[in-house]
C-alpha cells in the first residue's frame, strides 16, 4: 500500500512551472496553486492580465489533489437546515451556485479538451439508519418544490437497485453531480493557464505581505520579491505564511481516503450499479465512488486528526474496516493507495470570498470544494479586473472563531461528540 494520493500518483507530469528568477512586478499575484488559484490564473490570462501564481510546494499538492474525487451539485449542508438558518432565497442562491459550478467545470473540460474521466451520473445520499430516511424525505420535498425538480427519492425497498449493500435504508439522488480524475483535471487546467500566458512558480512560499496602498502589495517569497497591483489568496487551510487573519477563521479538518486495487466488472456491477458518487448520512460517515480503471475510492472522517503519514496509515485501517462492514463482498480486496488531506472548514460550512485589507480571497469550501473552487477562480478573476460579477460568498462579516488561533486543539473532542451523536441519532 502506497501512502500517497491516487490522483497525484497517476496524474500526468506537470512540466510547465517557470524556471529562473521571479519577475519584479505583476498585475496580479495569485498565492496558491490549487483549483482556485489555477482557475483564477486561467481566467486572468484569458483576459490579457499579467498573472503570476506562487505555490509553496508542487501544483495540486494540497486539497485539490488529495480529495475524494467528487464534483457534485447541492450545498454541503442539509438543504432544509440551511433554509432554516439563512432563509429560502439565500439558500436557493447557494444551491444554484453549486449547479453553475459543476456546469463550469464541465465547460472548461470541454473547451480545453482535458482528458480527466469526467462523468455526470449523479450523487446519491444514503440513509445509514432507517430513522435518517424521514430527513431525506423532508429535504427531497423541499428541493423538488423550490430549486431542483430533477431530484429523486429512493425508498428502502428499492435501494438495492442502486447499491449492493444491506447497510442502507433509502437514498436521495441529485442527478447533476459528477466525478473526475482530480490529478488529470488539475494538470490540464494548469497547462491551459500557462498556454494562455499565466506564469506558475512552484516551491515558492510567501513569507511576507506588505500593503503599499489600496490593493497594491509587496509580496516577499523565499526566492525574491514581487510588486503586485493586486493579490489573490487561494491558500485554503495553509497554516504557514503571513495569513493569520484567515487562519483564525478556517479550521483544517483531516479527511482520509483509500483506493482499492482494480475490481472486477462483476464486483462493480453488483455493488455500484449506476456508478454514482455516494455519501452516507452519518455525521462521521463515508463517501465513495469508482474510477475509470475500476478502483473504489473510499473516504471519510476516519479520525479527527491532522493528516500526516502516521495518521493517514491509522485512518486507512479504520476505512478498510468500514469498507468491509458496508460491502462484505469486497472485504478481501487489496488496498493500493492511502492518503489524507485537509478540509478548509468554516463555522457554518459556507465558503467565503471577497476582500480584506486590500487582499482578495476565496476559501473555506468545507469539503465541497472541487466544483466551487474552479468556479470561484472565474468569479475572482472578474472581481480582480473590475468586471461586474455575482459573488455568492461575499459576506459583510466573517468573525474569528472564539478561542481559536490556527491550531485545531478541539478536533479530538469534536470527534468524540459526533461519534456519540451517531450512536443515538
Amino acid at each position: 500500500m502506497k501512502l500517497e494520493s491516487f490522483w497525484q500518483a497517476t496524474a500526468p507530469v506537470f512540466n510547465g512551472a517557470a524556471v529562473g528568477e521571479l519577475p519584479s512586478k505583476a498585475d496580479v499575484v495569485v498565492i496558491g496553486g490549487g483549483f482556485t488559484g489555477l482557475s483564477a490564473a486561467y481566467n486572468l490570462a484569458l483576459a490579457g492580465v499579467d498573472v503570476v501564481v506562487l505555490e509553496a510546494g508542487e501544483v495540486l499538492s494540497q486539497a485539490s489533489g488529495r480529495n475524494g474525487g467528487h464534483c457534485n451539485t447541492g450545498v454541503a449542508q442539509n438543504f432544509a437546515s440551511l433554509v432554516e438558518s439563512v432563509g429560502l432565497e439565500q439558500a436557493s442562491i447557494y444551491y444554484h451556485a453549486y449547479t453553475d459550478a459543476v456546469e463550469y467545470v464541465q465547460s472548461i473540460v470541454k473547451q480545453e479538451s482535458i482528458d480527466c474521466d469526467l462523468i455526470r451520473t449523479g450523487k446519491l445520499k444514503l440513509a445509514s439508519k432507517a430513522k435518517h430516511f424521514p430527513s431525506l424525505v423532508k429535504t427531497y420535498e423541499l428541493l423538488k418544490r423550490t430549486v431542483d425538480s430533477n431530484v429523486e427519492l429512493i425508498d428502502a425497498s428499492h435501494i438495492r437497485d442502486e447499491v449492493g449493500s444491506d447497510a442502507f435504508h433509502g437514498g436521495l439522488l441529485q442527478k447533476g453531480g459528477g466525478q473526475m480524475h482530480m490529478g488529470k483535471f488539475g494538470i490540464g487546467l494548469a497547462q491551459a493557464a500557462i498556454a494562455k500566458g499565466a506564469v506558475i512558480h512552484a516551491h515558492t512560499p510567501v513569507t511576507a505581505l506588505q500593503q503599499i496602498d489600496g490593493h497594491r502589495y509587496t509580496v516577499t517569497t523565499s526566492r525574491g520579491v514581487i510588486d503586485a497591483n493586486r493579490v489573490l489568496l487561494a491558500t485554503g487551510t495553509s497554516d504557514k505564511g503571513p495569513f493569520s487573519w484567515f487562519q483564525r477563521r478556517i479550521v483544517p479538518v483531516g479527511s482520509f481516503i483509500i483506493a482499492t486495487a482494480p475490481l472486477s466488472d462483476a464486483q462493480l456491477k453488483q455493488a455500484f450499479i449506476n456508478n454514482r458518487t455516494y455519501v452516507t448520512s452519518l455525521n462521521i460517515g463515508n463517501y465513495f465512488r469508482t474510477t475509470a480503471d475500476n478502483r473504489l475510492i473510499f473516504g471519510g472522517r476516519a479520525r479527527f486528526a491532522i493528516s500526516n503519514p502516521t495518521s493517514d496509515a491509522r485512518s486507512g485501517a479504520v476505512l478498510r474496516q468500514g469498507l468491509r462492514e458496508l460491502f462484505p463482498t469486497l472485504a478481501e480486496v487489496d488496498i493500493d493507495y492511502c492518503w489524507g488531506g485537509l478540509v478548509d472548514m468554516t463555522a457554518d460550512r459556507l465558503p467565503r470570498a471577497g476582500e480584506q485589507d486590500g487582499l482578495f480571497y476565496s476559501m473555506g469550501y468545507s469539503g465541497h470544494g472541487t466544483q466551487m473552487s474552479v468556479y470561484m477562480g472565474k468569479v475572482m478573476a472578474a472581481l480582480l479586473t473590475g468586471k461586474p460579477v455575482s459573488n455568492p460568498w461575499q459576506r459583510s462579516n466573517w468573525a474569528a472563531m472564539p478561542g481559536y488561533f490556527g491550531k485545531p486543539w478541539f478536533l479530538p473532542v469534536a470527534g468524540l461528540y459526533y461519534k456519540a451523536k451517531d450512536k443515538v441519532s
